[in-house]
């Protein structure tokens, strides 16, 4: 299993002799899918279906740019293109002119030559197994360039989600210790509470009647069950964190439900101390959501 990655990063490598000059850089930003753009001199669109294979066993998600610089020093990859067809046209043309206004043909051979696309400078291809052989090694240096930037970004972020993932451990072991006495003490005024308006408005009514209303009312404060999911929660995200690999998507439907039980709980908080740790919670889990964006 490979290591985490951040989603942001930046690879560069270089290739220059007498010949050519070869330039690869790739960056990449958050995505949610990987949406690969090359931009690279036409000469090398018949590797773009090649290139991208071989960059997507290098990683999985991220909007990544792909920029190819190539200097050719030899002058023998283009040459000089004659368009005779197009020369005839506008011959053609030229004379047409001067017949339809009674004009001399004065046109000499150089001027003519001057006229757009007579002359144009193409490309010539070096053979796909030559060129193949001058790209690969630079494209393969610059991805491992990129991918250790994004593996250090990615050990960063690990290690601030875990540290996260603790307080947040903390602060469920805190609200889980004070909430017996919490829903007790509820329980408690609840009941005295009622015992008062119905005394106040002389109804008499079954003392058990009265203790299993006050306790369905009390279980609605109860944070139990948050608290056991928010812990799973916890748990899963922490280990999805040191197996490593391309975890982003899973991180985020954890972070979401992370998030879901921590808005109950908040709800719920009918006690200060509790409101207060609630809130932090919230805050943390909302850090969190937020970081694991950043990851593949």
């Amino acid at each position: 299993m490979r290591s985490i990655q951040s989603m942001t990063g930046f690879g560069r490598a270089e290739a220059a002799n007498d010949d050519y000059r070869l330039l690869i850089e790739i960056k990449s930003v958050n995505h949610r899918y990987l949406d690969l753009s090359l931009k690279m001199p036409r000469r090398f669109n018949c590797f773009e279906s090649r290139i991208r294979q071989f960059l997507k066993s290098y990683f999985e998600r991220g909007k990544t740019d792909i920029y190819i610089t190539y200097e050719d020093y030899t002058g023998a990859s283009r040459k000089l293109v004659y368009n005779r067809a197009l020369a005839e046209e506008y011959y053609g043309y030229i004379n047409e002119i001067a017949s339809d206004f009674d004009l001399r043909n004065d046109l000499s051979a150089a001027a003519f030559a001057r006229f757009p696309d007579i002359f144009t400078m193409e490309e010539v291809s070096d053979g796909d197994d030559r060129l193949w052989d001058i790209i690969e090694p630079v494209l393969k240096k610059a991805a491992e360039s990129f991918v250790s930037e994004r593996e250090r970004e990615g050990e960063n972020l690990k290690n601030d989600l875990l540290s996260k993932l603790d307080q947040m451990d903390r602060w469920v072991d805190e609200i889980i210790q004070m909430s017996p006495s919490i829903v007790d003490e509820y329980r408690s005024r609840l009941y005295d509470k009622v015992k008062e308006a119905l005394s106040d408005l002389k109804v008499s009514v079954d003392e058990a009647r009265i203790i299993s209303e006050v306790t369905i009312y009390s279980d609605k404060i109860c944070t139990d069950e948050e608290m056991v999911r928010l812990k799973s929660h916890i748990d899963a995200m922490r280990t999805k964190l040191k197996a490593g690999g391309s975890c982003g998507r899973e991180l985020d439907f954890i972070a979401q439900e992370m998030n879901r039980e921590a808005n109950t709980t908040l709800s719920k908080a009918n006690n200060l101390k509790k409101a207060d740790i609630a809130i932090a919670l919230k805050t943390e889990v909302e850090k969190v959501r937020e970081q694991v964006q950043n990851i593949e």
